[in-house]
């Protein structure tokens, strides 16, 4: 099993000021810690399940281009963008970018989006739930067009694209990996069945039967089930004591998760990164 990091919340103990340092710092040793992936949320207002809109939050890409160049080898992605923040003709060339400048180490983290308050205190249309699924399938066939090439128009039900030409294009080939973020049973894991390399669900919340549900959708796309990427999202907490976080790990492996991905308690500190990394990242990679 493998281990990512995602950092969720910027509102650091020193202020906006000290922020680019500390989180190059915070990225830096997370990559030399051996984690494989480090991930930033894609909201504008922070959610309240972290804390209160007004804290710090910044735009995930720009904050990814940044890491980019902070970092040498974990893959830099979003957990998870909606997809109703970017025309998926501008999104496909924005990780298409992260990719070339980060020599292929960019992944798409997508989903159909669901932070009302921030869509509307910024102006950002927000479909009803039908419509943002829509969205969300057309944005994954037209970033896999683009990353394949294929300069045909575009015509969806909600998007046309003329010409949507991608160059330079990604590093990694076919494309970058997609990963679908969202435990839904219809629409998102059938999404994940049909077009991505992986998917995100949230670990503790009835994942063994999202699984189960996934394998099905599989079997009806013709898809190898094998072949999906499957990543949970994990929150580590190294106060709680290494041996818990292995054992938890250990059973989302036996269930089939190939990674965990979440935040780390602490984080600004580095010290817990520093745990892990020498006493559970060797560990769980026998998983």
């Amino acid at each position: 099993m493998k281990i990512g990091l995602q950092i969720p919340d910027f509102s650091t103990p020193r202020g906006p000021e000290r922020l680019g340092a500390e989180l190059a710092t915070v990225a830096r040793t997370a990559d030399e810690a051996g984690f494989e992936y480090i991930a930033v949320m894609d909201h504008f207002f922070q959610i309240a399940a972290v804390g209160p809109p007004e804290n710090e939050m910044l735009e995930g890409y720009t904050t990814l281009g940044y890491l980019a160049a902070c970092t040498r080898r974990a893959a830099l992605l979003t957990v998870i963008t909606g997809v109703v923040y970017r025309h998926p003709g501008v999104l496909a060339k924005i990780v298409t970018t992260l990719d070339v400048l980060s020599n292929g180490r960019a992944w798409l983290g997508v989903g159909a989006g669901w932070n009302y308050e921030e869509s509307r205190g910024l102006g950002i249309p927000f479909q009803p739930t039908a419509e943002r699924f829509e969205r969300l399938e057309e944005t994954l066939q037209i970033c896999l067009q683009m990353w394949h090439g294929d300069e045909r128009p575009y015509e969806g039900k909600h998007y046309t694209l003329e010409r949507p030409l991608n160059s330079p294009q990604s590093i990694t080939r076919p494309h970058p990996p997609i990963m679908i973020g969202g435990g839904g049973e219809k629409k998102t894991l059938r999404m994940v069945a049909q077009y991505a390399d992986a998917c995100n669900l949230f670990a503790g919340a009835d994942e063994a039967r999202k699984l189960d549900i996934l394998r099905q959708h599989c079997e009806a796309v013709g898809r190898d089930y094998d072949t999906i990427y499957k990543t949970a999202y994990y929150v580590f907490d190294p106060a709680r004591g290494t041996q818990r976080m292995i054992d938890e790990l250990g059973a989302l492996a036996a269930l089939g998760f190939d990674a965990a991905i979440g935040a780390v308690a602490g984080v600004w500190d580095v010290a817990p990164l520093e745990v892990i990394g020498a006493d559970v990242i060797p560990v769980v990679a026998d998983f």
